[in-house]
């Protein structure tokens, strides 16, 4: 969690330092140990993907707001929401659990909050005064990768009917002009198993990226990258937003050539603070990670 301090004439940017640990019985503890000062805009970039994350949060909100009191402006980035991917009840007892982490949020009245390429339109219409930037300018955070989508040199794969419009949006983000061909995939009804995955188009001899927010354990782009290497395509990259990669990272070897993702999730070993890391390391898939 980063905390930067504007102080109100706007003549200084200031990080503020805080010290934290976890009490014996599981607490969240955390204090601030810069000086007071006049200030006039706080932004909290935070990493919410435990939660004792999420409770870190919400204790520094609470020692800011008592420090630096009501005048001052509070801003929150949360690239990755948490629990975006329980934005529905689908069983009768279950909890909504994009809509309880968006109440807890918004009962610390952030002047704004910013996530990076929500999950589905539910999120953001949860959260008060928010922001949701798109794949495009997140991309752009890769500028080679952007170049080659302006250059018009890749195909665009949406790999379900989830990702299409986004897909399509990138598409449009870059000057439009971009060929865009849409990958389906079908599930056993009773395992949830994926038995084979649909391509409407010809990938024969093209460079393809597949487009995407969130890779877990990755099969869906596993399956479909099969797919499109017996379809004979010149090459296979992929762009996540969100990579969590509960499986890691060498299940797409032999796959897809290039990863494209972020630092949202996890911080990759704690790689140097570069825009665009490769963290290429004994494995036959390129990995690169733009830091938020």
């Amino acid at each position: 969690m980063n905390v930067t301090a504007y102080t109100r004439n706007g003549s200084q940017q200031i990080e503020l330092g805080y010290e934290s640990f976890t009490f014996s019985g599981g607490e969240e503890h955390i204090r601030f140990t810069s000086e007071a000062m006049d200030i006039e805009k706080i932004c909290i970039t935070a990493r919410l993907v435990n939660s004792a994350s999420i409770i870190q949060l919400f204790m520094a909100v609470d020692a800011l707001k008592r420090r630096f009191g009501a005048r001052t402006i509070f801003e929150l980035v949360c690239p990755y929401f948490p629990y975006a991917r329980q934005d529905r009840v689908c069983v009768e007892g279950e909890a909504h659990g994009a809509a309880v982490m968006a109440s807890m949020i918004n009962s610390f009245n952030f002047d704004k909050v910013t996530i990076w390429d929500a999950h589905s339109d539910v999120s953001p219409a949860l959260i008060n005064n928010v922001v949701n930037l798109a794949q495009g300018p997140i991309i752009e955070k890769h500028s080679e990768l952007a170049q080659a989508l302006r250059n018009k040199t890749l195909t665009l794969i949406a790999p379900d009917a989830g990702a299409s419009k986004k897909t399509q949006n990138v598409a449009k983000y870059f000057g439009g002009g971009i060929e865009v061909i849409q990958a389906e995939k079908v599930r056993d009804v009773k395992t949830g198993e994926i038995t084979h995955t649909d391509i409407y188009g010809s990938v024969t001899g093209k460079d393809l990226l597949i487009v995407d927010d969130i890779c877990d354990g990755g099969r869906t782009f596993i399956e479909l990258a099969k797919v499109l290497k017996q379809k004979e395509c010149s090459s296979i990259s992929l762009f996540i937003t969100h990579g969590i990669f509960s499986k890691g990272l060498d299940v797409f070897n032999d796959l897809i050539d290039n990863i494209y993702t972020t630092n949202s999730v996890t911080d990759f070993e704690n790689q140097n603070e570069t825009s665009s890391t490769n963290i290429n390391t004994k494995r036959n898939t390129n990995v690169f990670i733009a830091k938020i």
